[in-house]
């Protein structure tokens, strides 16, 4: 089909700036040559990627499987060519707000120590598993379930419990427990990509809405604007002056996953699975 890198690059680029002109300026080319070059790819491979209205550009089916896949051969070239140059790059692990709770620290340590040459770099971001999808992390602890069709290798590690988030000054922060009925009637933020929440209230429960990361999540709690339901380890991880975590003890326990992709992407993937494995052994939780 006599695809380009420079094809792949586009599509990468319009995929996630969500506009050709958003993709130009980040790829520093004119639109006229980056409209050209997408229209390219799709005569090559004779299926439309892209709709456009004078208004909106999404990808279609076709172009979001390609986007992702995109991504990923273009790390794998990046990895590829650091490689040679510079020697072999850290594995890298994704997470959205919390990453193992207190087990984070001595997981790395240990790590390190019997292995001083395979370094591991965590990465927070709001959705883990879209970068482990698109190549930019090499394996991700998850507490949602990925899609079936994501093609990636899913573990479960444990579980832990939930707790609740309160403004330091709510009624609720002086309780040494809250339940899932004091949240009735009461707002709920939930993250529009690493929520944990789904099932809680099948028959209807709290207002809820979304924020898109965990500073706006603690804001809004700290500020008395909603409460929040999330798993233990976000207490360790993101301690706050003005929010109060709860334990939650009706609510049923969160599970913990690592997902890579199904041809590992570094060579100390499996082992370093390995050594999670036993780590969160040794402490279920």
């Amino acid at each position: 089909m006599n695809v380009e890198l420079r094809h792949l690059r586009a599509l990468a680029a319009i995929g996630d700036e969500g506009s050709v002109t958003g993709a130009a300026a980040v790829l520093h080319i004119g639109q006229p040559a980056l409209s050209r070059t997408l229209e390219q790819l799709e005569r090559r491979l004779g299926v439309r990627l892209v709709e456009r209205t004078t208004r909106t550009l999404r990808l279609t089916d076709a172009g979001r499987r390609l986007h992702e896949r995109a991504h990923r051969i273009l790390a794998d070239l990046d990895d590829a060519l650091l490689d040679a140059a510079r020697g072999a790059r850290p594995l890298r692990i994704g997470f959205p707000w919390a990453a193992l709770g207190d087990r984070t620290v001595p997981l790395l340590r240990a790590w390190r120590e019997e292995h001083p040459d395979s370094p591991v770099r965590a990465h927070r971001g709001d959705d883990p598993e879209a970068a482990l999808r698109r190549g930019e992390t090499d394996a991700a602890l998850l507490r949602t379930r990925p899609a079936p069709d994501a093609g990636l290798v899913v573990e479960e590690l444990y579980s832990e419990p939930r707790v609740l988030a309160t403004a330091a000054d709510d009624p609720l922060a002086a309780r040494a427990a809250a339940g899932l009925g004091d949240l009735a009637g009461r707002s709920v933020a939930v993250c529009a990509t690493a929520a944990t929440t789904d099932g809680l209230w099948p028959d209807g429960g709290p207002r809820t809405f979304e924020v898109a990361n965990a500073d706006d999540w603690l804001t809004v709690i700290a500020t008395g604007d909603a409460l929040g339901v999330t798993a233990e380890a976000t207490a360790h991880s993101h301690p706050h002056p003005g929010v109060r975590y709860l334990p939650l003890p009706d609510a049923p326990r969160v599970t913990v996953r690592v997902a890579r992709p199904r041809v590992p992407t570094h060579p100390a993937t499996l082992a370093f699975l390995a050594h999670l494995r036993r780590v969160t052994a040794r402490h279920p939780g």
